[in-house]
């Protein structure tokens, strides 16, 4: 069913899940200022400000996830511009990575640049079989953005990461799923409904564990004490949940646990 739909960013829901959708198909998805803006503003709000959804999924129109940033309004800026451009495209990574609902990316057709950015910084990716992939941004003479500095990394070892950043290789969803980039690969046509599937079983997790999950794996991963730390600061709160007695009751009575995010 479709909610909202912007010339930019189209939101639609099935069910608990909200798809957004970068709205850009005659150039491959590729993302100018206003898109990101629009993009930073939907995705906040669905993971902070609305109680509807539960997951979201992100794709792109047109059969393509997103070619990357719109390279004709690079040669437009200066250099303070460009730094408001870039935080603004952080604050997107930022809310994705820490905010308290889990992000599916759904790719068919190419995930290069800043899009690839993007599918990276969701929490699980979806490719077609066909899907291709590419840090592209040496190609144009620019460090990568858009947090795969810190997300790629993170994903698939700091080796194959410093590779495919430096190289800007393009690579198929074989490869992806291989080096642990790709969680899953479907026939071409099918990341949507698939990730569509994968984002309702994430759906029906506690809320409150999950917000907690996703931040521990953000903000305390880095080092072991801070990893530790998270396990200190958030296990007894997630004890005196209301979702964790529930699911405690319904273990001893046999059932499926209804959870509330209290």
């Amino acid at each position: 069913m479709s909610e909202h739909s912007d010339e930019r960013i189209q939101v639609s829901r099935d069910g608990e899940i909200a798809i957004v959708t970068i709205n850009n198909p005659q150039r491959r998805n590729a993302m100018g200022r206003q898109m990101r803006l629009a993009l930073r503003d939907t995705m906040h709000r669905l993971l902070v400000a609305d109680p509807e959804s539960k997951a979201i999924v992100l794709t792109g129109a047109g059969g393509q996830f997103s070619a990357g940033a719109d390279i004709s309004e690079m040669t437009k800026r200066t250099v303070l511009q460009s730094r408001e451009i870039l935080a603004e495209s952080c604050e997107v990574v930022r809310d994705m990575l820490g905010g308290p609902k889990p992000v599916v990316s759904a790719v068919e057709g190419v995930a290069f640049g800043a899009g690839l950015s993007l599918a990276v910084a969701t929490d699980y990716l979806v490719a077609a079989s066909d899907a291709r992939f590419c840090a592209a941004f040496m190609r144009i003479g620019l460090i990568p953005d858009t947090g795969i500095l810190w997300t790629l990394p993170k994903k698939i070892g700091p080796g194959k990461a410093r590779e495919l950043l430096s190289l800007a290789r393009e690579i198929d969803a074989a490869e992806a799923l291989r080096i642990g980039l790709a969680n899953r690969v479907v026939e071409p046509g099918q990341a949507l409904p698939a990730a569509i599937e994968y984002a309702r079983a994430l759906a029906q997790q506690p809320p409150l564990g999950m917000a907690l999950l996703k931040s521990a794996l953000t903000f305390g991963a880095d080092h072991m004490e801070a990893s530790l730390r998270a396990e200190i600061d958030y296990q007894p709160l997630l004890r005196q949940s209301k979702d964790h007695l529930e699911a405690a009751n319904a273990f001893i009575e046999k059932r499926a646990p209804v959870f509330t995010g209290q």
